[in-house]
């Protein structure tokens, strides 16, 4: 798939997607329907091709890709490697040396921290936001904070999966938010 993504190829990304995408049930807790993207991140081409859908969705307008743990570092990695940009991570309470920015805040089975490198970031630099899945947007509108800390912009966030019933997408608004697929 090339930058130039049109309405065709993205249709068929959305059905190879869909092809290996599985839903757990009761996961991690009772009554949550777990989006497992175990099965698409094992496809080195569709992985690509979302990543490359992620980049031509924004057009190179950001300096910085920032991947969201864990299952965002394989796509945010793919989405850097693909637009030549710096990958900066947003990483769960504990993981990242030296200082950081820290933000808590509630998923839709509880509540975690996440945190950020100070100054990996700079003032006016346009961050991409990657992440797997968006479900009610906690963890994505988190990311966004961080990389406010520093002076940077949200140039919007790139999901490969939106839950909408959950209303992710309007927790996050003003910010844009693109998502291969929506359950």
């Amino acid at each position: 798939m090339k930058s130039d993504t049109t309405a065709s190829d993205l249709s068929a990304l959305r059905r190879r997607l869909s092809d290996h995408l599985r839903v757990v049930p009761d996961f991690p807790s009772a009554g949550i329907l777990f989006q497992d993207l175990c099965g698409v991140l094992a496809v080195p081409s569709l992985v690509h091709d979302i990543a490359e859908a992620m980049v031509a969705g924004f057009r190179h307008e950001f300096d910085r890709v920032v991947a969201v743990e864990a299952r965002g570092f394989v796509l945010g990695t793919a989405v850097a490697q693909i637009a030549g940009r710096p990958l900066v991570l947003a990483r769960k309470k504990g993981k990242l040396p030296g200082p950081v920015h820290s933000v808590e805040y509630g998923l839709e089975y509880g509540t975690a921290v996440l945190e950020m490198q100070q100054e990996a970031l700079r003032a006016g630099e346009r961050a991409l936001v990657v992440d797997d899945v968006l479900a009610t947007g906690g963890t994505l509108e988190a990311t966004a904070e961080l990389i406010r800390h520093d002076g940077a912009d949200v140039t919007g966030h790139a999901v490969v999966l939106d839950i909408g019933a959950l209303e992710g997408v309007r927790r996050l608004a003003p910010d844009r938010v693109l998502s291969i697929l929506t359950v």
